[in-house]
């Protein structure tokens, strides 16, 4: 039975909307250097059907990226963009320093206590703005936790192994049944 592997996409950026009436359009950019979104090569909606090759041109005072498309020369076309998300193959991203991690490469890895015990499996990494979050899908349960994605709670992630030592923090309802002992 011959492996299928599937190639890991990154989302690098989404378009917020049309810049004037040439077709130039405002992208939200998540790359480390926000002006690099168009250095990766031709980018991709997430499927790979569609792709769109950037040009940056500048960036507005509010930190949006103003590009142009290939193949779009007017605002309605560039109106029709909006929401389009941007999505680069893993591999044409540079390697991450040591101790940085893409998202893409943690979800997936084993959940494990410091003693190797399983604890599950990382599903998501989320950012609602406080900080990183890894999010486990506990093994038997259907349910999920949210650890912080900090030193404190992950003190080890090894990608070659597939795994990530997590110390669970001390949920709200343990603090109360360890405080009335």
């Amino acid at each position: 039975m011959a492996s299928v592997l599937r190639t890991i996409m990154i989302l690098l950026g989404r378009i917020v909307g049309a810049h004037g009436i040439k077709g130039e359009v405002l992208i939200h950019s998540f790359a480390d250097e926000p002006g690099n979104i168009g250095s990766y090569g031709a980018l991709s909606d997430k499927s790979g059907t569609r792709t769109f090759k950037l040009r940056v041109l500048r960036m507005t005072p509010k930190g949006a990226i103003v590009a142009r498309i290939t193949g779009i020369a007017d605002r309605n076309a560039a109106e029709a963009l909006k929401g389009v998300e941007l999505y680069v193959a893993r591999d044409k991203l540079p390697e991450p320093d040591e101790d940085e991690f893409y998202y893409a490469d943690l979800v997936g890895l084993a959940a494990v206590a410091p003693d190797g015990a399983h604890i599950g499996e990382i599903i998501a990494v989320q950012n609602y703005g406080a900080g990183d979050l890894i999010e486990i899908r506990i093994t038997g349960r259907k349910e999920t936790e949210l650890v912080p994605f900090a030193d404190r709670f992950v003190p080890q992630v090894d990608l070659k192994s597939r795994k990530v030592v997590v110390v669970m923090p001390v949920s709200a309802a343990d603090d109360k049944e360890q405080s009335d002992r």
